[in-house]
């Protein structure tokens, strides 16, 4: 009769032991320190921005036709009202000294309202989604690459702007002076970018997108004193004007150009309802920053939700 034969239980030997223990070891071995959400915020919004301008590199007719279509409005316009009577536009040497502000606040202001354009484009092209789904720190530095992008490039075309105006016999103001049209275009470019990007995710498409652009466009331009001052507007149009962004960062950068000797509270604007400073005017365009950025906010947290 043949006997069962059982199997040798394994004796537990320092062998047998020591993968627990080494697992054990790998269960408990401390992570990494990961980067900090701030230098991935960075890096995210570094990225995104360089690949708007790759794409400008690629396409410069933006960056082109924003810099010709100002220089024609300075040019024919400055031509058409040549032969105005001196001290007709107030303290301007010629009517393309008085444009020359008016120019620089429209450029700035076209570039700005174009921002919402290429984020419309990547939603109705996919890539969009393709950024909400990846694993970025933050959904905003979608937002701010655009932003950082629009505003380079507006900067960008109003320094050429402001040359050609200076090569025109137009002058320039003094260095002090020029930081601070440099801050009147940032903070225009700021809000209005805001609002157009507020745009790009609340509008269904690209051609709502640019109906919106083509309707405000125009209207916000003649309905400021980029082209005529206030005095020669109908009392309405100047309660409108005077309700309108733009004249608070035209009237101090035509200031600033006429005067050497400026500060804060220097006049710059009469208004229908008082006098509005230098200072004020800045006041008021910050505040229409905090209102357009706030504004947005709602609305982008939805869409990245």
């Amino acid at each position: 009769m043949s006997r069962s034969v059982t199997p040798p239980k394994p004796s537990l030997t320092s062998e047998n032991t020591a993968l627990p223990s080494q697992a054990v070891g790998l269960a408990t071995k401390p992570a990494l320190p990961q980067t900090s959400t701030l230098s991935d915020f960075i890096q995210e919004t570094l990225a995104l921005t360089r690949r708007l301008f790759i794409q400008l590199q690629r396409r410069p007719s933006t960056l082109i036709a924003g810099i010709i279509q100002p220089l024609m409005w300075l040019v024919l316009f400055g031509a058409l009202f040549q032969n105005v009577p001196q001290g007709l536009f107030g303290d301007s040497q010629s009517y393309g000294q008085f444009l020359g502000a008016g120019i620089i606040v429209f450029t700035a202001f076209g570039g700005a309202l174009n921002a919402g354009l290429p984020v419309m484009f990547d939603r109705e092209f996919g890539f969009l989604n393709r950024l909400l789904v990846a694993p970025l720190a933050s959904r905003f530095s979608i937002v701010v690459a655009s932003a950082i992008f629009i505003t380079t490039l507006s900067l960008i075309q109003t320094a050429v702007i402001v040359s050609a105006i200076a090569f025109l016999g137009a002058g320039l103001p003094n260095l002090l002076g020029l930081g601070v049209v440099t801050l009147i275009v940032f903070a225009l470019v700021l809000g209005v970018t805001g609002l157009s990007l507020g745009l790009a995710f609340a509008l269904p498409g690209h051609v709502e997108l640019i109906a919106v652009i083509f309707v405000t466009n125009l209207p916000l331009l003649f309905a400021s004193t980029a082209l005529a001052p206030l005095s020669f507007m109908p009392h309405w149009l100047q309660v409108v004007a005077t309700l309108n962004p733009l004249s608070y960062a035209i009237e101090p950068i035509r200031y600033l150009y006429l005067h050497n000797d400026w500060a804060l509270s220097s006049i710059v604007m009469q208004a229908p309802w008082g006098s509005v400073s230098l200072g004020g005017a800045l006041l008021v365009l910050f505040a229409f920053d905090l209102v357009a950025l706030l504004s947005i906010q709602p609305l982008l947290r939805r869409t990245f939700a």
